[in-house]
């Protein structure tokens, strides 16, 4: 399910495999940071470095609760996909798949041509989603001055890239 670039305008999306509940993908405020963070800890991702301004964050919501959050960091023509999160009871239901391709839509329109992304479990979630693996030698240099390149994530985590122009 491709989610139009109205999803990242707050527009609500209905996610087959969820049933008949509404589920919005919309821009996430700075009053949701403590939300955002509560639900990154709770699936053991980090967010000690979680930005003050949310930007170019994105949360889903179903009955008023935050139940994902996705992130992006632009650098340069370059995009970073950090902290993506879907809570435990909607995990399997394409939700995190939404949220990745909204993100990826608001990239394209910030003029990036390039996603890039850190994990130590998901390989394979991202493989599906067109993520090939690459090296640390290999990033951008304005990339490696970010807090998830320079000290969040350990050096054993598997760098992606997924071009999107």
């Amino acid at each position: 399910m491709k989610p139009s670039p109205a999803v990242a305008r707050n527009a609500a999306i209905n996610i087959s495999s969820m049933g008949d509940k509404q589920f919005t993908i919309e821009k996430a405020s700075s009053e949701q940071r403590d939300l955002i963070i509560s639900l990154l800890r709770s699936a053991n991702l980090p967010a000690e470095d979680l930005p003050d301004s949310l930007d170019n964050f994105f949360v889903s919501i179903n009955d008023g609760q935050i139940i994902g959050a996705i992130g992006l960091e632009k650098y340069e023509n370059c995009g970073l996909l950090r902290s993506l999160v879907v809570d435990k009871a909607y995990r399997s239901k394409n939700l995190g798949s939404a949220m990745v391709e909204s993100l990826e839509d608001k990239a394209i329109d910030l003029g990036i041509d390039s996603m890039y992304l850190l994990t130590e479990t998901a390989p394979a979630y991202f493989e599906k989603k067109g993520y090939k693996r690459i090296s640390r030698d290999e990033l951008p240099e304005s990339l490696k001055t970010s807090s998830e390149f320079s000290f969040v994530c350990p050096v054993s985590a598997i760098v992606m890239k997924k071009s999107i122009q």
